[in-house]
């Protein structure tokens, strides 16, 4: 199978994704049907980050003499504290106060940001109007689907009411539909991408100050197959366009997968790491062809615990009834969730408490915290950073116990790694209860008779 995999370890946007492409093989001469229907010019160049020779792409509007005269117009530094120039649809007042600040990516965009900004409905309007192939025009509006319903979802606002700005502009829609024409250029039968760097700190938007990753990139996060990491700097790494373009055409996997290389090229952002290299890498070659052994290669190939994609909800109640928190254990599963834990703890002016932790999926997030906030009366429910999780792999045996000529059947859970090794075996209380009760033995002597029934049972096998 033919694979395309991003290496996105110093995080990616749209300029650097095209950069990537065109440095796998891409031919440059397929983006002439942007440059025929908007008023820009693709600008291709190369440069060295921290020894590492890379591709750029600057997108420029006509009649711009180039990047470095921009430079000195424009701070588009692309950079990781960005400030959201072109791949950054974060500021959404209506005084349309694009501060063009720094970009985590990295190339000096000098039609960043510049040009009219458009709708949702107007972006899909000139997409289709281009004459596109169809795969290209699908990966498109895909991309900007995604831009889009991360917007609606952060501002409140119905998709087709929903404004661009940054991202509305002619530079900006150059580099999703140049990033699909390249990409169909490759043909890859699969995409792959490693997590990507989000970066960390802040960034500064007309709307305040915000952490990093920025409201529509986790947004975007959310509705993507990838995952995102934090770091390794803390600079704003991965834009809104760069989380768009890969959640459209990549699936996620933990590592980068058996793969014959055939081609590997560096997509350069503008901003220069002491330590880091700001590129991003792709790689085209033969194999990749198992998507679930992507997720787990790392650690399922030394027998370890599967990877498990969780969201974790918390939230501070300090006037809940017992009543209450005694049920949410029932009502939560009822909304998706996997996991509820309560911790007494002591909040402001030394009041006695409780926090609440949910584990759940990621698509059951919205559900599981609306629960939690009509159960409890909490005023918010917040997110925390975990992921992931490592699982063991779960399956039931039954055993069976004779006392006094009677059989009893007790539900024996057993918990192995993804080979297939039983590391432990833990008898359900509810069954072993039953049988104490029907007979009278303790609770425990029933558990005990019962796992080590099962564990005769695989010394057997």
């Amino acid at each position: 199978m033919r694979t395309l995999v991003f290496d996105g370890r110093t995080g990616a946007a749209g300029d650097m994704i095209c950069a990537a492409l065109i440095a796998a093989g891409a031919d440059p001469d397929v983006l002439a049907p942007v440059s025929d229907a908007l008023p820009v010019r693709y600008e291709i160049g190369e440069t060295e980050k921290n020894g590492i020779r890379a591709t750029t792409v600057d997108v420029l509007l006509d009649g711009d003499s180039g990047a470095a005269e921009a430079d000195a117009d424009h701070d588009h530094g692309h950079n990781s504290d960005q400030d959201h120039s072109h791949a950054h649809d974060h500021d959404h007042s209506h005084e349309h106060d694009h501060t063009h600040e720094q970009n985590a990516s990295g190339a000096n965009k000098s039609a960043e940001g510049a040009g009219v900004h458009r709708s949702y409905r107007e972006v899909v309007d000139l997409v289709e109007s281009m004459g596109l192939p169809n795969a290209v025009e699908s990966t498109a509006l895909d991309a900007f689907e995604l831009l889009g319903r991360a917007e609606a979802s952060v501002h409140g606002t119905d998709l087709d009411d929903t404004h661009f700005h940054e991202v509305g502009a002619d530079d900006a829609i150059a580099d999703v539909v140049g990033a699909a024409l390249l990409l169909d250029d490759l043909d890859p039968e699969r995409v792959v991408t490693t997590p990507v760097s989000a970066g960390g700190g802040t960034v500064e938007m007309s709307h305040g100050t915000y952490p990093v990753p920025a409201p529509a990139t986790t947004e975007i996060a959310t509705r993507a197959d990838f995952r995102i990491v934090g770091g390794p700097i803390d600079r704003e790494l991965l834009t809104p366009t760069g989380a768009a373009i890969l959640g459209a055409i990549a699936e996620g996997a933990d590592a980068v997968p058996d793969l014959a290389v055939d081609h590997a090229g560096y997509g350069a952002g503008n901003a220069d790491f002491e330590r880091h290299p700001n590129v991003l890498r792709a790689m085209v070659g033969d194999g990749g062809n198992d998507a679930h052994a992507d997720r787990t290669h790392a650690d399922a190939a030394d027998g370890a615990l599967a990877h498990d994609d969780i969201a974790v909800l918390e939230t501070n109640l300090d006037d809940a009834a017992p009543e209450v928190l005694g049920g949410l254990q029932e009502t939560l599963a009822d909304a998706g969730a996997r996991d509820v834990t309560i911790v007494p703890t002591t909040m402001k002016k030394s009041r006695p408490g409780h926090l609440v932790k949910v584990i759940c999926k990621p698509a059951d997030i919205e559900a599981v915290a609306e629960r939690l906030a009509r159960e409890t009366g909490t005023l918010g429910v917040r997110q925390s950073g975990a992921s992931h999780r490592w699982i063991a792999e779960r399956e039931f045996e039954t055993a069976t116990l004779r006392v006094d000529g009677t059989a009893h059947e007790v539900a024996v859970k057993m918990a192995s790694t993804t080979e297939g090794e039983v590391y432990d075996v833990s008898g359900e209380y509810d069954d072993a209860a039953a049988v104490a009760e029907a007979t009278g033995l303790p609770i425990r002597e029933v558990l005990r008779r019962a796992e080590a029934d099962v564990r005769d049972r695989l010394a057997e096998e």
